[in-house]
């Protein structure tokens, strides 16, 4: 299947779109499933010379003929819109329409830790995934991505005021994952997935405490950022209050340096690298 393209679900997501630009950088012949062809970010693809389908992540049908004739396949699912039952849902739908086109290769974005009993809801919905997976017929690939260093973007008014809020104590390590980073690795997994097949795969691009965090935000914007521990019990979402729990806890157990070492072709990026890249310039 030389010729044959390789398949992004939920191409215009962020996780999604990461690997559809590295992707790109390898001049990659790329499919994307996405919700609304006619989107602005679809649109965006389009004209970069990605083949855009529409579809849904619970739709099997439309899932089936987007992987009809693939090479690989991205997939990420997500509790996020409707809960956790849901995202089951979507995966087995992603894994039963595999299955019927015989996809030659699944890569699953999961979580890191998901393989932990971590009492996180969303958490625990991704095992479900990866569980049907290793049990089906379809080869596959499970990435682990950690903590993205632009879920601090979700707290962007208050950095922007000088306060990085975070469930966590100043000097405790949060592992965390460009998404450039999961994009290069997910790339490289889907254009030589065979020394990838049946391996799970965690993935960190660094692990700064969150007095970290606010110092490189500092240097960034120019002017100081305080991080702010936010007390647990003031967490309202029993998923997120879960989640922050769990990283006091045992946290996730990448090993950063011997990640690194065994894929120096991934550049993988420093959390104050990021942060100079990102908010550089913003004021």
């Amino acid at each position: 299947m030389a010729d044959a393209p390789v398949l992004v679900l939920a191409a215009t997501g962020g996780q999604g779109r990461a690997v559809t630009d590295a992707l790109l950088r390898r001049q990659a012949r790329i499919r994307a499933l996405v919700r609304d062809p006619d989107r602005q970010a679809a649109r965006e693809l389009a004209e970069r010379g990605v083949e855009v389908v529409a579809g849904s992540l619970s739709d099997r049908d439309s899932l089936a003929a987007a992987m009809r004739g693939v090479a690989s396949v991205f997939a990420f699912t997500t509790p996020f819109e409707a809960g956790v039952e849901a995202e089951v849902g979507q995966g087995r739908a992603i894994l039963s329409s595999a299955t019927r086109e015989r996809v030659p290769h699944l890569v699953f974005s999961s979580v890191a830790g998901a393989d932990q009993e971590s009492g996180v809801p969303h958490f625990e919905s991704k095992a479900r995934i990866e569980a049907d997976l290793a049990s089906g017929d379809v080869p596959y690939t499970i990435l682990g991505p950690t903590y993205f260093f632009d879920n601090a973007l979700g707290g962007e008014e208050r950095v922007l005021r000088g306060f990085l809020d975070l469930p966590l104590p100043p000097d405790r390590p949060l592992q965390q994952l460009a998404r450039a980073d999961l994009g290069a690795f997910a790339a490289e997994v889907m254009l030589d997935p065979a020394p990838y097949l049946g391996q799970r795969i965690e993935l960190a691009s660094d692990a700064p405490t969150p007095a970290h965090m606010a110092a490189s935000l500092s240097k960034a914007l120019g002017r100081e950022v305080r991080q702010t521990q936010v007390p647990l019990a003031t967490i309202g979402n029993p998923d997120m209050h879960a989640m922050w729990t769990f990283l006091n806890g045992p946290g996730y157990r990448v090993d950063i340096p011997a990640l690194h070492d065994a894929h120096p072709e991934i550049r993988w990026t420093r959390f104050a690298d990021w942060a100079d890249r990102t908010w550089a310039g913003v004021r």
